[in-house]
């Protein structure tokens, strides 16, 4: 479950991962709070190899929790740019890819309305939509302005794997 700041996708991905009777949430942004010093910011210039590194271990993660047998969901900001990282990361031979796209206005007033959440940045969050919105990737895997409720996302994430249009495979 991925996307832009404020698209939705932990409260998304929390839902999913209750769904399932056998299931782990694997939080990305635990992953960057495992670097004690000299981090940088994923979204500025020079954090390329550290967000390689914290990918390839997040993904590293999900992935033997998914071989183990357990339903997994990944929360985090993986953009197409990372996703063939990611999906080598994990050692599956394919995994279902979700972004969610609300509308930038939508993206921004969550960040704003956020209330105990460490990400606040306005400036960082329209760059990252920016990025998401130009980034090339399959249009299956993109639900664009998704609903407002959590329940209907979530079954449109689950028809859309029943009928594997979330697949990815390492050659695309």
């Amino acid at each position: 479950m991925t996307g832009p700041p404020g698209a939705g996708k932990s409260t998304v991905a929390r839902a999913l991962a209750d769904a399932s009777e056998r299931s782990v949430l694997v939080e990305g942004d635990a992953f960057f709070a495992f670097l004690a010093r000299g981090r940088i910011e994923p979204w500025l210039p020079g954090s390329h190899d550290q967000n390689t590194i914290v990918t390839e271990a997040a993904a590293s993660a999900a992935g033997r929790f998914a071989l183990g047998g357990y339903d997994t969901v990944y929360d985090g900001v993986v953009g197409p740019w990372f996703l063939p990282t990611f999906a080598s990361a994990t050692g599956l031979h394919e995994l279902d890819y979700a972004i969610l796209m609300p509308s930038v206005a939508r993206c921004l007033r969550r960040v704003a309305e956020r209330v105990g959440h460490g990400f606040d940045d306005p400036a960082a969050t329209a760059k990252m939509y920016d990025e998401f919105a130009r980034a090339g990737i399959a249009p299956r895997h993109v639900l664009h302005d998704p609903p407002d409720t959590v329940e209907e996302v979530v079954e449109l994430i689950r028809g859309a794997r029943s009928r594997s249009e979330l697949c990815y495979t390492p050659t695309g």
